[in-house]
């Protein structure tokens, strides 16, 4: 395991602790998410969390999370989430949030919105003064005249780039598109700028999840720390 592996196993295990048995667990997606889901394979190998199910965020999770043995609903069965548990690509100290390089965005963010607490787990290299910063935002596209936003995404001061993988477009698993937007020097009111977004026709979802968070855990090379909501205030 590399290093980079070992910090995000580490934050696993920490955000595991918030976990009781006979939750209905949101499970997020993304490399951070794929050791949480080891992380309660092995627990309830060992004879825990034996009532625990879990409500996946992605296509991917789906089948991590069913190969190891992780009980599943879907929001219709279980539409009361008891937590989720869900990586980032960006954390400011507000406890805002950018996510979706994983490409689940809207599903992470309609799981997460059913959720009594949404707990984030990252690595300190994720952490930011301003979002927009390091990591682009992805905007989730209806396919229809999904290139007529180009230019009002233009018009809110980003560059976007539509996602691509093989020299064709990435398709969500809900059958969007994404672009991956960036903002020189950031992104300087995440609150405005989601509004924009979101009364956009065409525009199913943005990775700006803000006020959503509960609870991030950081591992870096210090160890691990949790900052919360009144952390944050």
């Amino acid at each position: 395991m590399t290093d980079t592996e070992a910090l995000k196993r580490r934050a696993a295990e920490r955000a595991a602790e918030w976990i009781r048995d006979g939750m209905t667990v949101g499970l997020g997606t993304g490399s951070t998410v794929r050791h949480l889901l080891d992380v309660i394979a092995e627990r309830r190998a060992a004879g825990e969390w034996a009532g625990i199910v879990g409500v996946p965020t992605s296509e991917d999770t789906t089948a991590r999370a069913r190969r190891l043995g992780i009980p599943l609903a879907t929001l219709d069965e279980r539409p009361r989430v008891d937590l989720t548990i869900d990586g980032a690509d960006e954390v400011d100290p507000q406890l805002r949030l950018i996510k979706g390089l994983g490409a689940a965005l809207l599903r992470e963010k309609i799981v997460a919105a059913a959720s009594a607490e949404l707990v984030i787990v990252a690595d300190d290299t994720k952490v930011v003064q301003r979002l927009g910063t390091r990591a682009p935002l992805p905007v989730e596209v209806d396919p229809f005249g999904a290139a007529i936003q180009v230019d009002f995404l233009r018009g809110l001061g980003a560059e976007p780039v539509l996602r691509e993988r093989d020299g064709a477009p990435v398709v969500t698993d809900g059958g969007g598109r994404i672009y991956d937007c960036r903002f020189a020097g950031g992104i300087a009111d995440p609150e405005a700028l989601e509004r924009a977004l979101l009364m956009r026709p065409g525009i199913l979802e943005c990775g700006l999840f803000l006020g959503m968070a509960t609870a991030v855990v950081i591992a870096g090379a210090d160890g691990v720390s949790v900052r919360t909501r009144e952390d944050a205030r």
